[in-house]
């Protein structure tokens, strides 16, 4: 059975309703049960490829979603909740559904209850995710994400013929929907959670604050752009809140939730995915501006080009306030927040990071977090298969495996001299 095929089966909860399991092997030599063998063989089915797995309930779930849309009204159908569902359902890496999954699984074998309770969280993580990027889109007037027009581009184009200059008025404001959309059908799965009462309230709870950190995030990212505020602290506050919260430690929480991970083990994941998860951010904020090596399905510098609060351009221009580098100072003021910078122009703020050090700082932290969360992870006592697997991922968002940031060597290294290089949770 592959892990997509094992995930519908999961629907299906007439059949058998196994026992609690939590060790990975039968206890006292006993061979396991005919319904425990079967939950087992799913469980790890599931671990070999978790994003297959979610990628399937995603697939039945918004098949079902979709065919409501249209019997509610062709139209809707067609413009809105077909293009959620291409969304939802395109390239994606499920970061957040496979650090839920594992951090159900620290505790061991789920039961099949926890194990539908996970996918059923995993695919919603999945939709409200895609209601973050449709809305990041319209907010950053991005033009296209993974390779394909924007939706809000992609509405505004199907009637731009007909409706003139109201066109990008209208793609942004469909877009807006499309991604209310979005976040109420990950809501609809938060409500079809089927476990005890306790631990559904304290989903609920974990998720409705999730919700709210991930918007706080959001918007002090939009309102940093058009107040030009960088302070340090104030930008890492904006990626603990809208990425390393939402990204890593709360999907760690809720899969700790699940399956009642004990709670010295479950505060150690979430110490450990909140600084994975700030690494991750910066990491990508690396990438915005520098490329991929191996192509990026969006182009570098759109950050730069929106005026976005990043630590690394909060970090580059405290630097040149500090040496008193005024050439500096004035191509980040007369480059950053441009939406027609040319190529030119993103490469003079790029020399002027890593004049400054900022670069290269800021790959010493991700180092640092990278290290914490790994001290984090084995200060526990969970799964072996999970901690493995949970390594494995850290390693990962921290760009351990390939070095994917390509980068030109430092003209200046040394400590900041700011002295504001905060802690996430400040």
């Amino acid at each position: 059975m592959r892990p997509d095929e094992a995930a519908r089966a999961t629907t299906d909860r007439s059949a058998w309703r196994p026992p609690r399991l939590r060790a990975a092997g039968p206890a006292g030599g006993q061979p396991l049960g005919s319904a425990d063998e079967r939950l087992a063989t799913l469980v790890r089915e599931i671990d070999l490829n978790v994003p297959r797995a979610v990628q399937g309930r995603l697939e039945g779930l918004l098949a079902e979603r979709v065919k409501e849309a249209h019997d509610a009204h062709e139209t809707f159908g067609r413009d809105i909740a077909d293009r959620v569902a291409r969304f939802a359902l395109g390239s994606g890496r499920r970061i957040r559904p496979q650090f839920l999954w594992w951090g159900m699984r620290a505790a061991g074998l789920p039961t099949f209850e926890e194990l539908v309770a996970a996918l059923r969280l995993g695919s919603a993580l999945e939709l409200i995710q895609t209601c973050a990027l449709i809305h990041d889109d319209v907010m950053d007037g991005s033009p296209s994400r993974r390779g394909q027009p924007s939706v809000h581009v992609d509405l505004a184009a199907q009637y731009g013929a007909r409706s003139g200059a109201a066109a990008t008025h209208f793609g942004e404001s469909a877009a807006v929907l499309a991604g209310d959309l979005a976040l109420a059908w990950a809501d609809d799965e938060l409500a079809a959670l089927d476990l005890p009462a306790a631990r559904t309230s304290s989903v609920r709870a974990v998720w409705a604050q999730m919700r709210m950190e991930m918007v706080a995030g959001q918007y002090l990212d939009v309102q940093g752009e058009v107040t030009c505020n960088r302070s340090l602290t104030r930008s890492l506050r904006a990626a603990y809140l809208k990425t390393a919260l939402y990204t890593v430690e709360r999907p760690l929480q809720l899969g700790a939730l699940i399956a009642c991970v004990r709670e010295a083990a479950a505060r150690g994941l979430r110490a450990g995915g909140r600084n994975i998860g700030l690494a991750f951010q910066l990491r990508n904020d690396l990438i915005d501006v520098f490329g991929h090596p191996q192509g990026a399905t969006n182009p570098p510098g759109a950050d730069v080009r929106s005026g976005k609060p990043t630590y690394l351009i909060a970090l580059a221009q405290a630097r040149a306030e500090a040496d008193g580098d005024h050439r500096a100072l004035a191509v980040l003021r007369n480059n950053v927040g441009r939406p027609d910078l040319d190529d030119t122009g993103l490469n003079e703020v790029r020399q002027v990071i890593e004049r400054s050090g900022a670069h290269q700082l800021v790959l010493d932290k991700i180092g640092r977090l990278h290290a914490q969360s790994i001290r984090h992870l084995t200060s526990v006592d969970i799964d072996p298969v999970a901690a493995d697997r949970l390594t494995r991922l850290m390693d990962a968002a921290a760009g351990k495996h390939t070095p994917d940031i390509p980068r030109e060597p430092a003209r200046k290294t040394g400590p900041a001299r700011t002295g504001a290089d905060e802690v996430a949770s400040s």
